[in-house]
């Protein structure tokens, strides 16, 4: 391994504060990952590009992006690894790079999930969906898919928002600036 390559891979880990160097590569990771099936490499194999250094390629894949954050990676993995810490800190390096990201619409739609976190303190899913959906110019295609998340009460009509919102927006200015 070059040294750029652990130049790279020490980056990360400072970033992060994550020794993902245990990783066993079980693939204990995978098994409950809600989007593995939508990944290339899956966490385990983004990991291991990090480890061997593959800068360009792990910042360009579309798998940083599509981890939701869920945790079922963490807690199935033996070697107690945050997995979505990682992931988290590989999206900040990629935006800092200006990595080519490669997933039109992501980036526009972590910045909805953010936007609603300053306004709420937390997730309001579907105002999240509705601006994604009305930037990206796509109203209709998965329509029926959140009438259905709405007849399980997986999406709130109305936000929930935290008692100190003006806290967490000050949060977002103190480390945009």
């Amino acid at each position: 391994m070059t040294t750029t390559h652990k130049r790279f891979c020490q980056a990360v880990v400072e970033r992060c504060g994550e020794n993902f160097q245990r990783c066993l590569h079980c693939l204990s990771c995978a098994s409950g990952c809600p989007v593995v099936g939508a990944m290339t490499y899956r966490p385990n194999g983004v990991i291991r590009l990090v480890q061997y250094g593959f800068a360009q390629e792990v910042l360009e894949s579309p798998d940083i992006w599509l981890c939701v954050g869920c945790n079922t990676c963490s807690i199935a993995c033996p070697m107690a690894i945050d997995i979505p810490v990682l992931m988290d800190a590989l999206r900040e390096i990629a935006v800092e790079n200006q990595a080519k990201i490669n997933e039109t619409g992501i980036l526009n739609f972590h910045k909805e999930v953010l936007d609603s976190i300053e306004r709420y303190g937390r997730t309001h899913k579907l105002e999240i969906m509705l601006r994604y959906k009305v930037r990206q110019r796509d109203l209709f295609s998965d329509m029926d898919l959140g009438l259905k998340m709405m007849a399980k009460r997986k999406l709130d009509l109305l936000p929930s928002r935290i008692a100190d919102t003006k806290s967490v927006s000050n949060l977002f200015k103190e480390f945009s600036g």
